[in-house]
């Protein structure tokens, strides 16, 4: 979406979206165009624009998961989840963070003996979903027109439409539009501008897949997927009627279940073919599939 001139019908999608998301799918849910405030007591706990993980967020989240871990621990995975490496693609930030957040951080201190330890430092809970004292272990938050900065050229800004964060981390990034327009328009007119390294490409290096929709039709793809290989998610069980309409994936893709399980199990990188590194991620039919065997 564009940086000015946000437009009534689309910011009326975007209510509708983080509407559902909070009341139905249980999402906290937070408006950030004009009204966020910056630092670690702010709205967000960002020290500035150019922050695209919820740093607060994080290190409560590793506190919670890793209580066996020194601090100085924690904070090895904090710098490792959030570091920008400027000689490295959006790829392969993108693959190295999907091996931290899945198989958690690697990580090592050193203990008054002497001895160097090391562990891996879970950034999520895939299993209980709640701690010993009955609280949830993980945070889900959606946060409406937040405003980045780009890295590589500063003075790049864009507002994104809607970021679904789990733990701080932002997964899910969807683009939407006014329900007149054709969602293609999304993918050509934003997403490939956002991805690319001299716009925010940053906002993508933690991401599982994107979604791109008009509050009716919806489709979701990877963050190297072309727009032909963008695809619906039209039911949540096989019994199911086919749906093509936007409730249809927020209710298959983004409950907190499904994201979780979609993220731990149904998404690869292929190097098989020429052109580069391809990330997939599983199609409806697939992850319903292989679910029920």
């Amino acid at each position: 979406m564009a940086l000015t001139d946000i437009n009534s019908e689309d910011r009326l999608v975007q209510k509708t979206f983080a509407r559902h998301l909070e009341k139905e799918l249980g999402w906290e849910s937070v408006y950030a165009h004009k009204s966020e405030t910056f630092g670690p007591q702010g709205t967000l706990g960002r020290v500035s624009e150019r922050d695209v993980v919820l740093v607060r967020d994080l290190r409560a989240a590793l506190a919670r998961l890793n209580p066996e871990l020194p601090e100085s621990a924690r904070e090895q995975a904090v710098e490792k989840l959030t570091r920008v490496d400027f000689a490295r693609s959006l790829v392969q930030h993108n693959r190295e963070f999907y091996g931290f957040i899945r198989g958690g951080v690697p990580v090592e201190w050193r203990e008054t003996s002497g001895e160097t330890r090391h562990a891996h430092a879970r950034v999520i809970d895939f299993r209980n979903g709640t701690g010993p004292d009955g609280k949830p272990n993980n945070l889900f938050l959606a946060v409406r027109e937040l405003k980045i900065q780009g890295v590589r050229v500063p003075h790049y800004n864009r507002r994104a439409d809607l970021i679904c964060f789990v733990n701080g981390l932002p997964l899910v990034f969807i683009e939407l539009k006014a329900v007149y327009r054709n969602i293609r328009a999304g993918f050509d007119d934003n997403l490939t501008d956002y991805l690319t390294e001299h716009s925010i490409s940053h906002a993508f290096h933690h991401n599982a897949f994107l979604v791109v929709s008009n509050g009716d039709q919806a489709r979701y793809g990877s963050i190297t997927s072309q727009w032909e290989h963008f695809v619906e998610w039209k039911r949540n069980e096989e019994t199911d009627k086919g749906r093509l309409d936007a409730q249809a994936l927020l209710d298959g893709m983004l409950t907190k279940e499904r994201l979780l399980d979609l993220v731990e199990n149904f998404i690869l990188f292929d190097d098989s073919r020429a052109g580069g590194t391809r990330k997939i991620v599983a199609r409806n039919h697939q992850v319903l599939g292989v679910n029920n065997a």
